[in-house]
């Protein structure tokens, strides 16, 4: 296990950040950053969307951006920008934002290659890296290469470990907050879970296009009372965010030291890791939406970005720093943010830190099922597609009673592992995803 770890941290802290951030750029120059350019016309995109589609095998842009939301928000957004500013200070809050700008031109290229390169099989749409990697790398030995590492990689990363551990999350807080058993719990979610995907893909898109937006505007409701009662604290926090992003050596509550090199490291890696630009698990809602222009869902996906990072990401980290939560002491980084619920809510803050996390997690169990789904096909065919579901359902419910500090060593190793082919890729197919813009461009101009 130290192994693991210790090839897990080296891909964490300095491969794939490094990576994403070199990619993050790249593609951000390409593409003429499009993320100021383009966002008033991918809002627009968004708007003129159906909100369904009567097209067999598709969903609506507006259900492939839900589903893709439904994978990105989840207990990350809790946890994972606790652990940054813990481990990074408050200026690994700036850092995050800076990898979610750079996290939109990822995103954007990642959606125009799945919706490019998707593949229909019985009156069904199926799209991702391992797709377009086999399909449009035209050394087909290469491509063949990557888009089965990556298949692999995210088939046991995601729908197993992954969703082990969103469903640990969950019964670790429901028992703390209501004295239920994890057991229970796992049983409570695997069941809703058996439900949605029979269905398949078109049923968990239109759970998550009902789901997802009650549950951030929730979370969003509940984070702004939370910042008016704290309002006074709000400038000092900007301020050691900034201050902090920048300062060499910088002292947090006069004990704790937060280094320049903390606060980027945390902030980028927490930031690539929520909103998941580069680790090729979105592409694959996106590559089902029913567009007549791959950049049309491109442009619509960072919108998830935003939502993601500069949204969700944001507001727990407010919450954190206004109530001074990341001063206290907690069991868990998830913990962190449960003490800025209660101090600033009183007992029903735990309530409702209890609720956002079955959301969040819950919601990010279905993404990832059909991501796993999406590569199952892909390796195995339609037959091994029932055996992956009882597998995937006996996994949450192993992840609520089993130790999973392991589990959360193997999923962090095998969600690197899957950046890595994902990312090659990319940047084998930019100029496909110029072209794209391009022609996309010009045909807006003609209208």
């Amino acid at each position: 296990m130290n192994t693991i770890i210790a090839i897990k941290d080296f891909l964490w802290d300095y491969l794939l950040v490094f990576l994403l951030v070199f990619s993050g750029l790249y593609l951000t120059i390409r593409l003429g950053f499009l993320q100021f350019s383009k966002i008033g016309r991918a809002f627009k995109e968004l708007k003129n969307s159906k909100a369904y589609t009567e097209t067999p095998g598709l969903v609506s842009p507006r259900e492939a951006l839900y589903t893709s939301l439904a994978a990105q928000i989840g207990t990350g957004n809790i946890a994972g920008v606790a652990a940054a500013i813990m481990l990074g200070g408050p200026g690994a809050v700036f850092w995050m934002w800076v990898s979610g700008f750079l996290g939109m031109a990822i995103m954007y290229s990642e959606t125009v290659l799945s919706v490019l390169y998707r593949e229909k099989k019985d009156n069904e749409y199926f799209g991702g890296p391992a797709y377009y990697l086999s399909r449009g790398i035209k050394n087909k030995k290469i491509g063949k290469i990557l888009a089965t590492s990556f298949a692999v990689f995210i088939v046991i990363a995601l729908p197993f470990t992954g969703n082990m551990v969103q469903s640990n999350s969950v019964a670790s807080v429901v028992n703390s907050s209501f004295n239920i058993a994890p057991v229970y719990t796992g049983a409570f979610i695997a069941i809703l879970l058996s439900f949605i995907i029979i269905g398949g893909a078109n049923r968990i898109a239109k759970i998550a296009a009902k789901v997802v937006p009650f549950m951030i505007a929730m979370f969003v409701i509940h984070g702004a009372v939370i910042l008016l009662k704290f309002s006074d604290n709000i400038g000092e926090v900007f301020s050691s965010i900034f201050k902090n992003a920048f300062t060499l050596n910088a002292a947090i509550g006069g004990t704790v030291g937060f280094t320049l090199k903390q606060a980027i490291k945390h902030g980028l890696a927490r930031g690539l890791f929520s909103n998941e630009a580069g680790m090729g698990s979105t592409p694959h809602a996106n590559a089902i939406a029913d567009v007549d222009q791959a950049s049309k869902q491109g442009l619509i996906s960072m919108i998830t970005v935003l939502i993601d990072t500069f949204l969700v990401c944001t507001i727990s980290a407010l919450i954190i720093l206004v109530t001074k939560a990341n001063e206290m002491p907690a069991d868990n980084y998830a913990g962190v943010l449960q003490n800025g619920f209660d101090i600033a809510l009183g007992g029903s803050g735990s309530v409702f830190y209890a609720i956002s996390v079955f959301f969040f997690a819950f919601s990010t169990i279905l993404g990832w099922y059909y991501y796993g789904e999406s590569n199952v096909m892909y390796l195995f065919g339609k037959d091994a597609i029932n055996y992956y579901k009882i597998f995937a359902i006996i996994a949450v419910v192993g992840g609520t009673i089993v130790q999973v500090e392991s589990i959360y060593n193997i999923s962090d190793l095998l969600n690197g592992f899957m950046v890595i082919p994902n990312i090659i890729g990319i940047l084998i197919l930019t100029n496909e995803v110029v072209k794209n813009k391009k022609e996309y461009t010009n045909l807006i101009r003609h209208k």
